[in-house]
């Protein structure tokens, strides 16, 4: 069997239990002040993105709103549209950065529907392009990713600042 050497996978899988009993990964980002440590991009009044630390492909984007709520019936005004606009303005970032052919943007509300963090609401943003679908997953059960997160994350930061961010 082959193996595919994804380093940042490790200590993210190594650190999952003692996070979960810390409470909330979204809520512990934006609480603290070390954002390239906890991959948050960007910071907005009723919103925020994180990179997902467990990407489907590059350039996967978690937007959340700040209120740690787990559905979107209790989101109303700002913090249920803000979340939309950084989605929107995310993808042209993401358009300029990648040029990915299109978009999966959803999110799944409730654990029964898929949600690994339930009580923080989040849409998942994945870049795709064309035949970005191969056998890795089916055969080998890994998905290749072709960048780290922290280099990622400085280049999307770069982005953000040379356009004024949203």
């Amino acid at each position: 069997m082959s193996r595919i050497w994804a380093p940042w996978r490790a200590s993210y899988l190594q650190s999952a239990d003692t996070k979960r009993d810390h409470g909330c990964f979204l809520c512990a980002g934006l609480e603290s002040d070390q954002d390239r440590e906890n991959h948050v991009v960007l910071r907005r009044a009723h919103s925020f993105v994180v990179l997902n630390r467990y990407p489907y492909n590059n350039g996967h984007l978690l937007v959340a709103p700040r209120s740690h709520v787990g559905s979107l019936g209790e989101l109303e005004g700002a913090e249920l549209t803000e979340p939309v606009e950084t989605i929107q303005s995310m993808i042209g970032t993401l358009d300029r950065l990648l040029g990915p052919q299109g978009y999966n943007v959803g999110l799944n509300q409730g654990r029964s529907a898929g949600a690994g963090l339930p009580g923080h609401l989040h849409w998942h943003v994945v870049p795709r392009w064309d035949g970005d679908t191969n056998f890795m997953p089916i055969l080998g059960n890994a998905k290749v990713i072709v960048e780290s997160l922290n280099e990622f994350y400085d280049r999307l930061r770069e982005e953000l600042d040379r356009s004024s961010g949203i």
